[in-house]
């Protein structure tokens, strides 16, 4: 209990630490080349220099290669600190790319400079994610100052493309090496709540979907002549959002909102004039569904419901899945629940509880493989604004968390 006592002590102190690998990670805009930049390269460069330099140096790489980054491939980094056992390995993950700044004349300074103002660390990155980055390198850090060896190996795992899909992150991972085993516990550090109270167990089924409707173009002043392609699209799209309520009626508590939404959102434009009825026309829908409707089974009943559209305006409508992703809910009695609610109670003193979101996280590729994952950490969710910031203080409380959870036995 001694050595726990002093490695808390130790990350209590750590303030300058985290200001200093902050500022250092801050200063590489690891922006996807979808986004219009160059990847995580160099920025995983300087981080794995300065582990090397905090004598953190058992150091793995497994890159996914892509021709349109400078380097010609995404680093995927994994940190490896050896237990005990070699069973039920701890893994915390995180990524390393973020998204662009934006406007940048709503940031109080360059987002890619941080700004420190007492408790906030100001900067593109900062809480998504280099907060769950830092905080479980502090840990890390706690381990290694003491002599520490954890009850089981610890494994920090940095992904790349987690902002526009995890292709050459963890999905490729997944799909490309044998890292992970199934009695292995996997915590995600890129959601959360500011008063810690809440851990991610599942997510909604998400997929987004094309509806294109053609019917037949004619004059507006002779609308019996045509079949009005966006009108029946209107028409559809409130069918397609009114099935929340009179087709998907389960409801499950553990997400908010409780029920599955469909969406219509975005919209294509159709004819260049106003004074032509549009034979055809396309929208698009987002459809977040509780995990007991496969998105197989949701496309099938919304096809089923297009036919009394079609029949109504004379038009065909096809309804095309452009994205889709599933997973099964990690149990609420899972092991790695159990036990990051014991360390979380011991150091916030909060009762944290298992929640579903209707967001898609790297989780949902861990679960669909059967990996028991957890999302968490304690943030003010600031990801993707101007003037992001990540608190020190919360850094340092979830890095307690994580050096708690290294050293508990299982």
């Amino acid at each position: 209990m001694e050595s726990v006592e002093k490695m808390l002590q130790f990350i209590d102190k750590s303030d300058n630490t985290i200001i200093e690998l902050e500022t250092l990670l801050t200063s590489y805009p690891a922006i996807a080349p979808e986004s219009g930049g160059d990847g995580e390269w160099l920025k995983v460069a300087a981080l794995e220099k300065w582990l090397k330099d905090h004598g953190i140096t058992t150091i793995e790489h497994f890159d996914a290669p892509d021709a349109r980054v400078s380097h010609g491939k995404r680093p995927n980094v994994v940190v490896t600190i050896p237990g005990k056992k070699h069973n039920k390995r701890l893994w915390i993950m995180a990524h390393t790319d973020v998204v662009p700044a934006g406007e940048l004349a709503q940031w109080k300074q360059d987002p890619f400079k941080v700004l420190v103002e007492g408790d906030k660390i100001i900067g593109r990155g900062v809480e998504d994610n280099q907060q769950g980055l830092v905080s479980s390198v502090i840990a890390a850090l706690a381990l290694r100052e003491y002599g520490i060896t954890p009850e089981h190996d610890v494994k920090l795992l940095f992904v790349a493309d987690e902002e526009v899909g995890s292709v050459y992150g963890i999905d490729w991972l997944l799909k490309n090496t044998e890292l992970f085993k199934l009695d292995d516990m996997f915590i995600i550090p890129d959601g959360g709540k500011g008063d810690s109270s809440e851990i991610e167990v599942a997510e909604k089924n998400i997929c987004w979907i094309k509806v294109t409707t053609k019917g037949k173009q004619c004059h507006a002043s002779k609308p019996d002549d045509g079949k009005n392609a966006f009108l029946a699209n209107c028409e559809f799209a409130l069918l397609l959002n009114a099935m929340e309520n009179t087709v998907f009626t389960e409801r499950n508590p553990l997400f908010d909102p409780p029920r599955s939404t469909l969406v219509p959102t975005k919209k294509d434009p159709n004819v260049p004039n106003i004074n032509t009825v549009p034979g055809e026309d396309v929208f698009y829908a987002d459809l977040r569904m509780l995990p007991s409707y496969s998105i197989e089974s949701t496309l099938a009943a919304i096809r089923d419901h297009k036919e009394q559209v079609e029949k109504k305006y004379g038009v065909t409508i096809t309804v095309e899945a452009v994205m889709s992703n599933e997973s099964p809910p990690t149990s609420e009695n899972a092991e790695v629940v159990q036990l990051l609610k014991k360390s979380i109670k011991k150091i916030y003193n909060i009762d944290a509880r298992a929640i579903g979101i209707g967001g898609g996280t790297v989780g949902a590729y861990l679960r669909e493989k059967g990996y028991q994952c957890v999302v968490w950490s304690t943030q003010d969710e600031t990801m993707h604004a101007p003037n992001e910031y990540a608190k020190i203080s919360n850094i340092k409380g979830d890095a307690k968390v994580f050096a708690d959870l290294m050293v508990t036995p299982r």
